[in-house]
């Protein structure tokens, strides 16, 4: 009985039931049957079967028909679009089987008795018997009805979703696949409307959709209807969570939030016009969508339907405004970062490179050149020229031919979810979506690069750059028993690098998460009303919308850009230095020319562990403590050890540790380790007293050098002298190494050297040096040189 039934509900229906109602709606019932007992919401409905639609198709004498106008388009006989359309109007025209129809409406008439309302709001969505396997995705390949009241209104709606099984995109892909358009069939979901158009909604992946770092979920997220999101017709904001860290429910690993612009939001309309986009009201986009408890609980379902399948998931979530319920309304497996092999990867690296002309999200991880071909209407894309950077405001299903002949694409608007983005990465191209103002500031025939290589945020340059490109193959790497780290500073980048066996981070730079994401001095926080810059005050205001506290914005920002950096290596250690400015360089941050001095060397001045104590800026120490401290204690990041640098003498580092105990940063508290730069003589000449203080060493071996020495490493008339392998630094390195190993401290050292020189990494190994931190691109050059050198 069941193998004739015209319509069945989510409830019955299991994933091995793909041929009959397709991907979408087989998933969806799994996940009724399967994950509702684990906390997993999905609203409720029922599917037509496949049955039901070559049922349709025979009733209406239209399957030979079918046939021979497909065989005049393979044949060369008609276009494609002409086929299309003849094949779309035969199911247009037709009408419903009488038991079919009748299987329809009393279902919708169930599930609005089930609701408690007369006519029910429904969404009506396409699901191809073939869609959703691991080798295709079929994104957006065919329709979906939103806000469809009524019977004869729901029976429309489903004919014409049969209809979009023949739309000119969807033809062309199966094609393409290899696919027998006569033997897809298509089944219609039918799912209570989630009134997410007085809430909110988007799209989520259990993994990075740019790396496939599979320890983070992404989370996208806008007011109104999902739709939005998926077309990329919005910018949304944009949330990531550490997976490994959800289990505990006294951690919130929340290690990105971004807001975005949201500027339109689509609700319900009439009877006409089933849905509509509205502007959204400026309290709207300064918020964000999600507060923290939902983001969690959305990241432990991502987690929860990942294991259940068994791989990567994409799938799509909205939240009811009218009882603030969360639910999954779709989930698919993840087709693209699942599908690549993991031994291998290219590294880009950009020389030479124009004026920035936009930037947005960067979608991939390469770099073109080429010519810009601006379309803004989706009726003159006859007009782009193959081979060209495509830009334009938005994209859609429709867009697709044009897409695969491009070099790049760069839009106005859209997330890492949105159409655009999701083609891109199916198609291999790097794309940058969500740039505000692409179609604006480029134009036709502009010579352009376009960056996707610099971490999250991709740019288009003036002009032809050079680049390089290197293939890096992690199953080539030789075992060693020194560790090899990695030096890591942009949070943005950071997971491109998860797939080297990296023994960790040997040091993350503090000052480089202030100087990108902060942006502002500490101390402009703390006095912010005392500020005198006018301009730098409004800036400021504008940076911290949303926080009472501006404090906290410094706190947040900062934990998280260093969370992403943690969680790349989790739960190898990651040695997070403190911040190391230079008065001048601080004093570049915004609002920070009110609080540093004028020096003529702030080289050797007002830096490292002086400050940390010191009246001028020991509010601002305490931000960054307070960062440290969410970032182990509230965020999970155990894993994180802190690093003094430019530490002079032993009463500084007394005076450095009382301050970090008494903003909660105790040694050996909840295990936490406290390490030492050692880049000044001293360091060196008084190893064992600073081993008393502190649990290990990390060489600078550009500080050490240039004070040995006596040469200003900025210095080019002196370049020649500047040399880290003198005998006299390495005195001092193999000196600083074995009291440290004398006292039970550990050490390493971070610096290019042992990738320049493969003797230095030999001295270095002969020496007893533990670890060696270098730069991700270096990394598989140091490791071999290190092998070599512990062989011999």
């Amino acid at each position: 009985m069941r193998d004739n039934m015209p319509v069945m509900w989510f409830e019955d229906l299991l994933r091995v039931d793909v041929a009959r109602v397709g991907g979408k709606n087989s998933s969806l019932g799994e996940m009724i049957q399967t994950l509702e007992s684990k906390g997993v919401h999905v609203p409720p409905g029922f599917a037509t079967t496949s049955e039901a639609y070559w049922n349709y198709v025979d009733e209406n004498g239209i399957r030979s028909a079918m046939t021979a106008l497909l065989a005049d388009w393979t044949g060369g006989k008609a276009s494609l679009p002409e086929t299309g359309e003849a094949m779309r109007k035969l199911f247009l025209r037709g009408t419903w089987p009488e038991p079919t129809a009748r299987a329809i409406v009393e279902a919708y008439r169930t599930l609005s008795t089930r609701a408690g309302h007369a006519d029910v709001s429904v969404a009506v969505r396409s699901s191809a018997t073939a869609e959703d396997l691991p080798d295709a995705s079929f994104a957006g390949q065919q329709e979906t009805f939103l806000n469809i009241t009524g019977e004869e209104s729901l029976l429309d709606a489903c004919r014409r979703c049969y209809a979009s099984l023949f739309t000119d995109r969807a033809i062309s892909y199966r094609q393409t696949r290899g696919f027998d358009h006569m033997k897809v069939a298509l089944s219609v979901g039918v799912q209570q409307m989630v009134r997410s158009d007085i809430g909110g909604s988007g799209v989520m992946f259990s993994i990075d959709t740019e790396t496939g770092f599979d320890k983070v979920v992404l989370i996208n997220a806008a007011w109104g209807l999902g739709e939005n999101v998926v077309q990329g017709a919005v910018d949304p904001d944009e949330y990531q969570v550490f997976k490994p860290l959800l289990s505990d429910p006294g951690l919130r690993p929340i290690i990105a939030r971004k807001r975005g612009a949201k500027a339109i939001k689509m609700i319900y309309g009439g009877s006409d016009q089933p849905t509509r986009n509205v502007p959204t009201s400026r309290a709207e986009r300064e918020a964000l969508v999600l507060k923290d408890e939902e983001i969690l609980t959305l990241a432990r379902w991502a987690a929860t339907i990942e294991q259940h399948y068994g791989c990567a998931m994409d799938m799509e979530w909205a939240r009811d405004g009218e009882t603030g319920r969360l639910y999954i309304v779709q989930a698919r497996p993840e087709t693209v970062q699942s599908n690549r092999k993991s031994a291998t990867f290219s590294s880009y690296q950009i020389r030479n490179r124009g004026k920035t002309l936009v930037k947005g999200l960067s979608i991939g991880d390469s770099i073109v050149t080429g010519q810009v071909c601006l379309i803004e209407s989706a009726k003159d894309i006859g007009q782009f020229v193959d081979g060209s950077v495509l830009v334009t405001s938005t994209t859609d299903p429709d867009w697709v031919p044009i897409m695969k002949r491009a070099a790049a694409i760069v839009t106005d608007h859209g997330g890492r979810t949105s159409h655009a983005a999701i083609v891109s990465r199916e198609l291999g191209l790097p794309a940058i979506v969500g740039t505000g103002d692409a179609t604006h500031l480029l134009h036709t025939g502009q010579d352009v690069t376009v960056s996707c290589a610099e971490g999250d945020e991709g740019m288009v340059y003036e002009g032809i750059a050079d680049f390089d490109v290197e293939t890096l193959d992690v199953d080539a790497i030789p075992e060693t028993r020194t560790k090899i780290m990695l030096n890591l500073g942009n949070p943005g980048a950071a997971f491109r690098w998860w797939k080297l066996p990296a023994d960790g981070v040997g040091l993350a730079r503090m000052e480089f998460v202030i100087s990108n994401a902060v942006r502002i001095h500490p101390m402009a926080l703390v006095h912010y009303d005392r500020l005198k810059d006018e301009a730098a005050k409004t800036e400021i205001w504008t940076l911290t919308k949303g926080y009472e506290d501006k404090t906290q914005y410094f706190v947040d920002q900062l934990a998280e850009g260093l969370a992403r950096i943690a969680a790349t290596v989790h739960p190898k250690p990651v040695i997070v230095r403190m911040s190391d400015f230079k008065t001048n360089e601080y004093a570049g941050l915004i609002g920070g020319t009110e609080f540093e001095p004028d020096e003529e060397n702030p080289m050797i001045g007002f830096r490292g562990a002086s400050r940390y104590y010191s009246p001028r800026y020991r509010e601002g120490f305490a931000l960054e403590c307070r960062a440290i401290r969410k970032l182990r204690n509230e965020m999970g990041f155990s894993n994180v050890i802190v690093m003094i640098p430019f530490c002079r003498s032993i009463g500084e580092a007394e005076k450095v540790t009382a301050v970090m105990a008494e903003n909660g940063l105790r040694r050996g508290e909840d295990g936490l380790q406290i390490y030492v730069m050692c880049e000044i003589p001293s360091n060196v000449i008084l190893a064992g007293q600073f081993a008393r203080h502190f649990d290990g060493f990390s060489i600078g071996s550009n500080d050490l050098t240039q004070l040995t020495l006596g040469v200003d490493r900025d210095s080019g008339d002196l370049a020649d002298l500047f040399d880290e392998e003198d005998e006299a630094v390495k005195w001092m390195i193999s000196t600083v190494i074995r009291e440290a190993n004398k006292a039970g401290a550990k050490i390493g050292l971070c610096g290019q050297a042992p990738s320049d020189h493969p003797d230095f990494a030999r001295f270095l190994v002969e020496a007893g040096i533990d670890s060696i931190s270098v730069t991700p691109d270096s990394f598989i050059a140091v490791k071999h040189k290190v092998a070599e050198a512990e062989k011999s």
